[in-house]
């Protein structure tokens, strides 16, 4: 099926695939050594992601056409999500009521900033979330994720653990070809956890 953009701000959305995507921040809590716009650049599959302003809840429903015609619509971009906690869920919840499906890419802080409020504000608008696990353990994680907040390995195996109970479908991912991340290691944790496993491939979003 071909697709095209909605007639909207392409910083806002943008599609790959038969997915739309929903830049909502630039913020995170993560400063990922691989991530691109940490090393000069804001562009995804020819989108620049650069935003001048957080936008506003009506810019990103006025952005969304026809969610169903969609395989999924995704909250991601080159920011931290849940970081706008409150638009994200009134977002979602529109989705839903559209008739679409929604899932959530997350580095899986989001109880940890919004002490515990994340998960439960999820359950009944988001269908999946796909978590940042990125290594095996908190050395190596910190390593690669340069976290702002102590703890945040804890914290993100914590929102992992709690996931499935407020949402139907949580995978934890974690990148091929990072130096000391061990990828069978992070599978058997993800499964430890009682959440699915995805390896991923280095700048590839989908």
């Amino acid at each position: 099926m071909t697709l095209t953009l909605p007639a909207s701000n392409p910083q806002i959305v943008y599609c790959i695939g038969d997915n739309l995507y929903i830049n909502l921040t630039d913020r995170c809590t993560l400063r990922c050594r691989f991530c691109p716009k940490h090393n000069g650049s804001r562009v995804v599959q020819g989108y620049d992601l650069t935003l001048d302003h957080r936008p506003a809840l009506a810019e990103i429903l006025a952005a969304l056409d026809d969610p169903a015609a969609y395989r999924e619509v995704v909250f991601c971009g080159y920011g931290e999500p849940t970081l706008r906690l409150d638009v994200l869920v009134v977002v979602a919840h529109h989705i839903k009521a559209l008739g679409g499906r929604v899932r959530v890419n997350t580095d899986g802080l989001g109880d940890r900033v919004h002490k515990n409020r994340a998960l439960p504000a999820m359950q009944g608008c988001v269908d999946a979330l796909s978590v940042s696990l990125n290594a095996q353990d908190a050395e190596t994680y910190d390593r690669h994720c340069a976290p702002q907040l102590r703890g945040s390995f804890e914290a993100m195996l914590a929102f992992l653990r709690r996931a499935p109970h407020f949402v139907p479908e949580v995978t934890a991912t974690a990148i091929n070809g990072l130096p000391g991340v061990d990828i069978p290691a992070c599978e058997r944790l993800a499964h430890d956890l009682g959440v699915g496993f995805r390896c991923r491939v280095l700048d590839q979003v989908g």
